[in-house]
């Protein structure tokens, strides 16, 4: 139960920030790299704050340097690769080939020690398949793969990625050492290209909004990091549920969805849930 609590609480969290995050694309107007400066920056600076409060380890060993450079490597590759991907994909497309890293997690946990259930495998499936309904919401005709298959197989490598160095470096660094210092290391390599007082000249009021909800992304960062302490699976359900919170706010703001993407929501809710009862299940 603590477990999805923290996931519900990483998904409302990052929810505001995905909106944020188009905010700063389509009204701020910053380019890739103005952005992810942003994010970046900010998140480190807010980190510091929580710093005294969280596990801080920090061993001087190869394994700790490594992890802060794949952490790193995996948010910027995340970033660069999914903005390839999305010029022959559509947002709703991206999430559904998400799906595969439900099965790559679930048997990673597996053998990390998992208990490994068919009935699991059964609802990351029907997971899955509500993401591939959903899809069709905004699905591009003639996409051309042989564009896109590296960045794709890059970006979920990454997505995965993620989760996995957090997973397996813990004994040498806790998870918010190696998130701190890859945002810093971000932060730094951007810095040239992304000119802070450019950014400000440029659209102060979007800059600020941009940095000030950085705050809840902090808070879910966290989470996420404890969530995946306990299951790659559950980290990887994270994005479905994101998804249908804002396909939810599409409702509300009475946006027109096919009647595919609604079953497909309903599809992903329950193969979400009746994940988490399987996994807890005796």
């Amino acid at each position: 139960m603590t477990v999805i609590i923290m996931m519900i609480t990483v998904v409302f969290c990052y929810t505001i920030c995905s909106l944020s995050d188009k905010y700063a694309v389509s009204t701020a107007k910053f380019n890739g790299n103005e952005f992810t400066f942003l994010m970046a920056a900010a998140t480190a600076v807010f980190m510091l704050v929580c710093l005294p409060f969280q596990d801080c380890t920090f061993t001087l060993s190869w394994q700790s340097f490594a992890a802060i450079g794949l952490i790193a490597a995996s948010k910027m590759l995340e970033f660069q690769m999914g903005a390839l991907v999305l010029l022959e994909l559509s947002a709703f497309e991206l999430k559904a080939w998400l799906g595969i890293i439900l099965f790559v997690s679930y048997i990673t946990d597996i053998i990390y020690g998992a208990q490994a259930k068919i009935i699991c495998f059964v609802f990351i499936a029907l997971t899955a398949g509500g993401l591939i309904l959903i899809a069709q919401q905004g699905r591009k005709d003639n996409i051309n793969y042989k564009k896109i298959i590296i960045p794709l197989i890059v970006y979920l490598a990454a997505k995965f990625g993620y989760g996995f160095v957090i997973k397996a470096f813990t004994p040498y660094i806790s998870s918010t050492m190696q998130l701190f210092w890859a945002l810093v290391l971000m932060a730094a390599i951007l810095l040239p290209k992304a000119k802070p007082r450019d950014i400000f000249r440029k659209n102060p009021k979007g800059a600020w909004v941009v940095i000030l909800t950085k705050i809840p992304n902090v808070a879910g960062l966290l989470l996420e990091n404890a969530v995946i302490a306990v299951s790659l699976a559950n980290y990887s359900f994270i994005q479905p549920m994101i998804l249908i919170a804002l396909f939810a706010i599409g409702l509300i703001k009475k946006d027109k969805y096919t009647k595919l993407s609604l079953a497909g929501s309903i599809v992903c809710i329950a193969g979400i849930v009746g994940f988490q009862i399987a996994s807890i299940a005796v």
